[in-house]
C-alpha cells in the first residue's frame, strides 16, 4: 500500500462511513469533493482535526462496520479529515486484529480455538467447517471464516461469532463525545421533579431519540453493531441495504454455525447472562446480586433495586470521603496487580495538573475470562455508577470505557445504561443537581490482548498503535492524553458499590486481612456448571472446584489464565487469596480456574498459550518480540518428547522465559512463561 496520499479515493458507502463519525468534509482540504474559492485563499480544517486524532480508532472502526474491510481510498480519505499521516494510520489499522486492509467479504465469521473451547471440541469444530465452508480464510458464498483468541464465552465453549459489516439500522441512542461537547449537544439544565431526582428539560436537539427496542429488550442479532452518531451539524449519512448484524453462537456446531453465516439476523438468541452465574438470586451476593434479577434495559428496575444508593452516599461524603472510604476498606485492583485502589485514587485527585480522567479497562482478554462481560450484560447501569464515583473522587469529568471489540451484546446494552442515565441527569452537566459534570465514552477495542495493560490502552484510544508505555511516569501523573488518568477493570469498579453502601468496616470484615471483600471466579473446561462464581476471599480452591463440580480425574487446574499457572489436582488446599496463590508460587491473576481432565493433551496445550502470546505480543521490545517465538518453537520441538530428548529445550526454554520476565517492557513478556514454567515444574510435564 502506498503510505502517501495518492490518487486512490474512498467509495461513497466508505466516505459516509466516515462521514457518519465526523460529519461532512467542510472544505477540499479535508477532502470535499468539490473545491471552493475558500479553498483556494487558505487550507482550513487541520489544526483543529489534529486535535481529533483520538478519533481514528473510532473511524477505522466505522468503515470495517460498513464495508467489512478498509482500502486504501478509505484510509485515506479518514487520514485527511483527521490529519493524520497515512504511514502511522496504517500502522495503526494493522495493529488490530478485526481490521483487515483487503477486500473481504461482509460476513467474518470468528471460531475460538483458545484454551476452554480447545477443551471442548473447537479442533473437530473447526475440521468440520472445513469440510461445509473451505479452509480457514477462504470465501464460501459470501463469507469468510478464522480461527480466534479467546471470544470470553468461555461458560458455553465452544463459542464463535459472526460479525455482518452494512449500514446501521433504525435511529440509535448518539455516541456523545465528552471532548466534543461544546461543539455538539449543548448540555442542558436540570431541575427537581417530584421525586427529588432532576429532569433534565426536553429538548430535541440533545440526544437522538431512543430506538423502541432499546430501552425494552435485546434486538435480535441483525442489530446495530455500531450507533450512528450525532454530527455537529446535524447531517446524516446515505444508508445502504445491507444492514449491520452480529450472531453469537455458543455452544456451536457447525450446521449452527452454517445457519449463522448464512442469516445471522435468524440465528437464535443468545441466553440470559444469567445463565453465566450459577449462583444467580442466591442470597448473600454482593457483586452478581442483581444479575439475573434486575431487567438490565430500565435504569428504574435498576433504582428499585439499590441503584444508586452509593452515588447519593457519594455525594453526602464528598470525593475526600469517598477515597478515604475506599482506602479503609482495603480494596486492591482485581486486574492482577492487586494495587491498593485507595491509593490510586488519591494520587490521582491530588495533581494539579488538569483536566483529570476516568479510564474504565473493560476489554478483558485473558483466555479463560467473561466475568466484565457478564457484569456488563446483566447489569450494566452499577458499571456506570460506580464509574460516576470514581470520576466524582478523582476529580475527572470524563470517563472512557474501553471495550472489547468481541462484545456487542454489552456494547448494545451499555449504550442503552448511557443513554437512560443521561436521560435521567445520573450523567450530564449536573449529576443529581449536584454541580458536578460526568459523562462517559465507550470506545470499542478492536482485537488487541495487549491493550488490556493500561498504558497501551491509552495509546490505542490516543489513536496511536497499542503499545505500552515505559513507566515512570504513572498513570496518576501522566496518563491518557498526558494528563493524571486512574484507570481501573469493572470488576475493581463495582466493588466501590458495596464499599459505599454498606460502609468500609463491614467490607473489610469480608475475606482475609491482606485481601478484602468478595471475588470473583471465571470457572470453565472440565466442570459440570461453568460460569463466574463470586466468593469471598480466603475460600479455597476446593470448595470453588465443589461448587462448579468437577470430574475424579482433573489432570490439571489452571489458576490466572494464560498468563497465569498450573496447579496439581491435589492442591485443593491453596486459599483464593493474593497472598495465599503467591505462597503457594501460583497467582489468581483475572481470577480464571480452568480445569483439565486427562482427555486434554498438556503439551498441546502449552503450546496453545505460546501461540497465543506469540500473536499476541506488540512487538515493541525485543525479550518478548523474539522470546514469545522462540518459546512457540522449542514447544513445537518437544512436544512429542519426554526425559532427555526434551532436556535440552527445556534448558532453553528456561533461559528463554527468564528473560522475557526480568527485560520485557510490560507485564505480556513479563508472564509469557508463567504457564510453561508451572507445567514444567508443577506437573512434571517432558520429563
Amino acid at each position: 500500500m502506498d503510505l502517501h496520499f495518492g490518487d486512490s479515493e474512498p467509495t461513497d458507502e466508505e466516505r459516509a462511513a466516515v462521514d457518519s463519525l465526523l460529519g461532512p468534509a467542510t472544505s477540499a482540504w479535508e477532502g470535499a469533493a468539490d473545491r471552493s474559492d475558500v479553498d483556494l485563499r487558505w487550507a482550513r480544517g487541520g489544526r483543529e482535526a489534529r486535535e481529533r486524532r483520538d478519533l481514528l480508532l473510532p473511524g477505522l472502526h466505522a468503515v470495517n462496520d460498513r464495508v467489512g474491510w478498509i482500502s486504501e481510498g478509505a484510509l485515506a480519505y479518514l487520514c485527511r479529515r483527521l490529519t493524520v499521516p497515512p504511514a502511522e494510520a496504517y500502522g495503526v489499522a494493522t495493529f488490530y486484529a478485526m481490521f483487515a486492509l483487503k477486500p473481504r467479504p461482509a460476513k467474518v465469521l470468528h471460531v475460538c480455538t483458545d484454551l476452554a473451547c480447545a477443551g471442548n471440541g473447537s479442533a473437530k469444530l473447526c475440521a468440520d467447517l472445513e469440510e461445509r465452508m473451505g479452509a480457514a480464510g477462504s470465501v464460501s458464498d459470501g463469507v469468510t471464516w478464522q480461527s480466534s483468541p479467546c471470544l470470553g464465552l468461555c461458560e458455553r465453549a465452544p463459542a464463535a461469532l459472526l460479525l455482518q459489516a452494512g449500514t446501521p439500522s433504525g435511529t440509535a441512542a448518539a455516541q456523545r463525545d465528552p471532548r466534543l461537547r461544546n461543539t455538539g449537544a449543548p448540555a442542558l439544565p436540570v431541575g427537581p421533579n417530584e421525586t427529588d431526582e432532576p429532569v433534565r428539560a426536553a429538548a430535541d436537539a440533545e440526544v437522538t431519540p431512543i430506538r423502541a427496542d432499546l430501552g425494552t429488550a435485546d434486538a435480535p442479532n441483525g442489530a446495530v453493531v455500531t450507533p450512528p452518531r450525532a454530527h455537529t451539524n446535524g447531517s446524516s449519512a446515505e444508508p445502504a441495504l445491507r444492514r449491520q448484524a452480529f450472531a453469537v453462537i455458543a455452544p456451536a456446531t457447525v450446521d449452527t454455525l452454517v445457519d449463522a453465516a448464512t442469516a445471522p439476523e435468524d440465528a437464535p438468541e443468545e441466553p440470559s447472562a444469567a445463565m453465566a452465574v450459577p449462583q444467580a438470586g442466591q442470597d448473600g451476593l454482593l457483586l452478581l446480586q442483581r444479575v439475573g434479577v434486575v431487567d438490565p434495559f430500565s435504569i428504574d428496575d435498576y433504582r428499585s433495586h439499590g441503584g444508586y444508593n452509593a452515588l447519593r452516599t457519594a455525594f453526602d461524603i464528598g470525593p475526600a470521603g469517598v477515597i478515604r472510604e475506599v482506602t479503609d476498606s482495603g480494596l486492591l485492583g482485581r486486574g492482577g496487580a492487586a494495587f491498593p485502589t485507595g491509593r490510586k485514587w488519591q494520587a490521582t485527585a491530588s495533581q494539579p495538573d488538569r483536566p483529570h480522567y476516568l479510564v474504565c479497562n473493560a476489554d478483558e482478554s485473558e483466555p479463560g475470562t467473561f466475568k466484565d462481560r457478564v457484569i456488563m450484560e446483566g447489569d450494566p447501569f452499577a458499571l456506570i455508577e460506580a464509574m460516576t464515583i470514581a470520576g466524582y473522587a478523582t476529580g475527572a469529568h470524563v470517563g472512557y470505557l474501553y471495550l472489547r471489540g468481541e462484545y456487542p451484546r454489552a456494547l448494545h446494552r451499555l449504550e442503552n445504561a448511557l443513554t437512560q442515565a443521561r436521560l435521567r441527569g445520573f450523567l450530564g452537566d449536573d449529576v443529581l443537581g449536584q454541580g458536578y459534570a460526568f459523562d462517559i465514552e465507550i470506545r470499542r477495542g478492536a482485537g488487541a490482548y495487549i491493550c488490556g495493560e493500561e498504558t497501551a490502552l491509552f495509546n490505542s484510544i490516543e489513536g496511536f498503535r497499542g503499545e505500552p508505555r515505559s513507566k515512570p511516569p504513572f498513570p496518576a501523573e501522566k496518563g491518557l492524553f498526558g494528563k493524571p488518568t486512574a484507570a481501573n477493570n469493572v470488576e475493581t469498579l463495582i466493588n466501590v458499590l458495596p464499599i459505599l453502601t454498606m460502609g468500609a468496616e463491614a467490607y473489610a470484615a469480608i475475606g482475609t486481612e491482606n485481601s478484602t471483600g468478595p471475588k470473583l471466579f471465571c470457572v470453565s473446561g472440565n466442570v459440570e456448571r461453568p460460569g463466574i462464581y463470586e466468593l469471598p476471599f480466603g475460600a479455597t480452591l476446593g470448595e470453588l472446584l465443589d461448587l462448579a463440580g468437577t470430574p475424579t480425574d482433573i489432570k490439571a487446574i489452571l489458576l490466572g489464565g494464560a498468563a497465569g499457572g498450573f496447579v496439581r489436582p491435589d492442591e485443593r488446599d491453596i486459599p483464593l487469596t493474593f497472598e495465599g496463590t503467591r505462597a503457594a508460587g501460583t497467582t489468581l491473576g483475572s481470577g480464571v480456574v480452568l480445569v483439565m481432565d486427562d482427555t486434554v493433551g498438556l503439551p498441546r496445550t502449552l503450546l496453545r498459550i505460546a501461540e497465543f502470546f506469540r500473536d499476541e505480543s506488540c512487538g515493541q521490545c525485543v525479550p518478548c518480540r523474539v522470546g514469545t517465538v522462540r518459546q512457540e518453537e522449542a514447544l513445537h520441538r518437544i512436544k512429542d518428547r519426554t526425559g532427555a530428548a526434551a532436556s535440552d529445550d527445556v534448558a532453553l526454554l528456561r533461559e528463554v522465559g527468564q528473560t522475557m520476565r526480568d527485560a520485557s517492557i510490560c507485564g505480556l513478556g513479563q508472564t509469557a512463561w508463567n504457564a510453561v514454567e508451572s507445567a514444567i515444574d508443577r506437573l512434571g510435564a517432558f520429563k
